[in-house]
């Protein structure tokens, strides 16, 4: 109905970067958009508006210091504790989200909106779909029969088209079959990226990062609670003597018996021992009772970033900063006055391209 009209699509005068994707599951949604926080948030003010999957509250929330999981959803919480100087809202209409954070911050120069590639009421200028290495969309079928929620043809609407979860070992013949397989437009452009594990961080204690390797003949407990665990499973296992996966569905809210399992399954492991977990998945058990002191005393935090892979970083930076300093309003990349860009921008030069992403899809962009 989008496509053919029935139903219309909003542009706003401030750009808005869409991450998505059209598969159940996780595709790394979450960590792509922190990228782009780090690779934005020092040059112009950014604002994330998320759906806030399974929270408590309703409509527009604006989150502050005092937000909770329930009242924002784990992963707005997530990126508000990580990144407290930008903004995040949550609202299931991103229509009215938008309109909302443009009231109630004047300053916003770039609204990023997470896992919104279905919501087709917002029209976003860069449209950035995300497609698992593990579960390529050019080899699915649409649900029930596979896991896509929309046919292969809407990887048209993206602008951007990034392959997550990448091994990185991956040779040169396998870039090529899958960059032919997609089958992209001239006007999309086509990125890999691959996880990059940080040190572990205590979760319920004050106390030091662990090295991965440290795990050498520790026995694990990997607590989940996420779209697509399997993949964690297969990176740690190499640094691990033994690994007990203990899996919950996505977003998963802990209860007692879950508590209580967790608690037992952990007591009968073979020391030495510990528990590690997902940053999403300690958003929500940091607020749970009922773990006991074995627990909370061996659990860890892994965090996760992204890497781009075939050296393509400095060209996706320059991509999107470009994009923001030519139609920001407020910032100083717009101004053209500052090169100041975050670390992990390695461009140079001040030098805006001229691009408009409202062209029909099928007629490319004009440069």
């Amino acid at each position: 109905m989008f496509s053919s009209g029935l139903l219309e699509s909003r542009s706003f005068d401030i750009p808005v970067i869409s991450v998505g994707n059209i598969t159940v599951g996780g595709t790394g949604k979450t960590p792509h958009v922190e990228y782009l926080i780090r690779l934005l948030k020092d040059a112009c003010q950014v604002a994330v508006l998320s759906r806030g999957y399974k929270r408590k509250s309703k409509g527009y929330v604006l989150a502050d210091e005092n937000s909770t999981v329930a009242d924002i959803g784990d992963e707005p919480y997530q990126m508000k504790q990580k990144f407290p100087d930008i903004t995040v809202a949550v609202d299931k209409n991103r229509c009215h989200g938008i309109d909302m954070l443009r009231q109630s911050d004047k300053k916003t120069d770039v609204i990023l909106l997470d896992d919104a590639y279905q919501h087709r009421y917002v029209k976003p200028d860069v449209n950035i779909l995300l497609v698992d290495y593990h579960r390529l969309i050019i080899y699915d079928e649409l649900l029930p029969a596979g896991r896509l929620r929309e046919p292969l043809t809407e990887k048209n609407r993206a602008d951007i088209v990034i392959v997550t979860k990448c091994p990185k070992e991956m040779k040169p013949i396998e870039y090529r079959v899958i960059t032919k397989a997609m089958d992209l437009y001239p006007y999309q452009q086509l990125f890999f990226t691959a996880i990059e594990y940080g040190e572990l961080q205590p979760l319920f204690k004050a106390g030091n990062s662990r090295q991965l390797q440290e795990l050498n003949d520790y026995h694990v407990l990997l607590l989940s609670g996420i779209g697509s665990p399997k993949q964690m499973t297969h990176d740690l296992s190499p640094y691990c003597n033994q690994i007990t996966p203990l899996t919950f569905s996505d977003h998963h809210h802990f209860r007692p018996k879950d508590i209580k399992r967790i608690n037992d399954t952990f007591a009968a492991m073979k020391a030495p021992k510990c528990i590690v977990t997902t940053e999403k998945d300690a958003t929500r058990l940091k607020s749970i009772k009922g773990l006991n002191d074995e627990v909370a005393d061996n659990c860890y935090t892994l965090p996760i970033t992204i890497r781009f892979m075939l050296e393509q970083e400095k060209s996706f930076n320059q991509y999107i900063i470009d994009y923001v300093r030519k139609n920001s309003r407020n910032s100083i990349l717009a101004q053209g006055k500052d090169d100041k860009q975050s670390n992990d921008c390695h461009c140079t030069g001040n030098r805006p391209r001229t691009i408009s992403f409202r062209n029909n899809r099928q007629d490319g962009i004009s440069v």
